[in-house]
């Protein structure tokens, strides 16, 4: 009886571990499917993210390519400017040199005039104000001129300043006389 005592607390044991065990598988189970939906609902979270993360990138490659179109587009704008501004300096040197040469030309016929007794009947030709036939107009060409040969601009130049001063001061007054005339 020793044997079936022992086999029927072998049997109580192992009834007992099975049902242990069965629990235990039970809920390793539950444990397992709960980490399973777990992982399933980071993954689709991921997934989302991932989604999210790429339209972001789409956006943001969008808006980088529309500056670098706009950058392009204004280095253009800057370069067309520049050579415009090239253009301007090399036609006001073309004149400040065809200017001088006009001097030089009048200063060489001042000289002669005045060698021969002739300067003082001889009247001063008007380089800056050619054409002027009023004292408006004058005045609009003297505020002119002085804008962009005054010395403080890049064209200015203090000699010209005091040659379209002299120049505008003389017409002024002549234009004085035959108004009060």
């Amino acid at each position: 009886m020793e044997n079936l005592e022992e086999i029927l607390l072998d049997e109580k044991q192992t009834a007992d571990s099975l049902q242990a065990l069965k629990s235990w598988l039970f809920q390793e189970n539950i444990r397992l499917m709960t980490a399973s939906a777990e992982l399933e609902e980071k993954q689709e979270k991921f997934e989302r993210e991932k989604e999210q993360f790429k339209e972001e990138m789409k956006n943001l490659n969008r808006k980088m390519s529309a500056q670098q179109q706009r950058i392009r587009e204004d280095n253009q704008l800057v370069g067309e400017k520049l050579e415009i501004i090239k253009d301007g300096f090399q036609k006001l040197d073309m004149d400040r040199r065809r200017l001088e040469k006009e001097w030089a030309r009048l200063a060489a016929q001042k000289e002669l005039m005045e060698e021969r007794g002739l300067y003082d009947s001889y009247p001063e030709t008007s380089i800056f104000f050619y054409g002027v036939k009023s004292p408006m107009t004058l005045k609009k060409r003297y505020k002119d001129l002085t804008k962009i040969f005054h010395p403080d601009n890049l064209a200015g130049d203090t000699e010209v300043i005091q040659r379209i001063n002299r120049e505008y001061d003389q017409l002024r007054r002549e234009y004085e006389k035959f108004r009060q005339a």
